[in-house]
């Protein structure tokens, strides 16, 4: 049982940390699977609130400053695997290629520079239909070449990544959204992803960036929405 009250229990065996600002970068729990880890400043807060917690492995949803940064430390500290997407595990091993791969804007950058954490080696490259967790992992490139997402369909629970945002960047309100383009090397598929996952017709969906989602018809609507 998780002890530290700034976790929150979102459904059975399933955790959102608390960070700052509040569900701006957001790490999970899966049962012992810790999904995620922030920048790479966030790696004693994450170890403070996973005290209690036995976790056996850490997966990726995908490979960008703002969800890698703490792995390296997190899994020395622990002593557990990582495993993230199978075309992102080479950028997950050796964050240079994180930038490379990025739009090159000053943003991304700066945030490179800022947030991104130290290479980790890969010890398990999730494909489709993997199993996590009692989650199936689902292959949804877009935002990053090896994207995934991770699906439990005994309640319909999804654990999306940044294939969708449900907080506007700009104010930090909650709102439906893609990820921007300056994050985004193919916005094209990332759509057909986030479409894919709306046919899911997920009853929480647990982004990346903002709050929990639990309307399934305001996010199935928002999803067709896009061109």
């Amino acid at each position: 049982m998780v002890r530290v009250r700034l976790v929150k229990r979102l459904a059975e065996g399933l955790w959102q940390l608390s960070g700052f600002p509040r569900n701006g970068i957001n790490v999970y729990l899966m049962e012992d699977v810790l999904v995620d880890a922030a920048t790479r400043h966030a790696g004693r807060r994450i170890m403070r609130q996973i005290q209690g917690h036995h976790v056996t492995a850490h997966a990726l949803t995908h490979a960008h400053p703002d969800h890698q940064g703490a792995s390296h430390e997190i899994c020395q500290r622990l002593d557990i695997p990582l495993w993230c997407g199978e075309a992102d595990a080479d950028a997950v091993e050796d964050p240079e290629l994180i930038r490379r791969r990025q739009p090159d804007t000053a943003i991304n950058r700066l945030i490179w520079r800022s947030w991104a954490g130290p290479g980790h080696p890969v010890a398990r490259r999730l494909r489709e239909g993997d199993e996590i967790a009692g989650f199936r992992v689902l292959d949804v490139p877009g935002h990053s070449a090896g994207h995934v997402a991770f699906w439990r369909e005994s309640d319909r629970v999804l654990v999306a990544g940044d294939v969708v945002r449900s907080m506007s960047y700009l104010t930090g309100l909650p709102q439906l959204g893609e990820p921007p383009g300056a994050f985004t090397p193919d916005p094209g598929r990332n759509r057909e992803s986030a479409r894919r996952l709306a046919e899911l017709e997920p009853a929480l969906v647990c982004v990346g960036h903002g709050s929990p989602v639990r309307d399934t018809r305001k996010f199935v609507e928002f999803v067709a929405s896009l061109a």
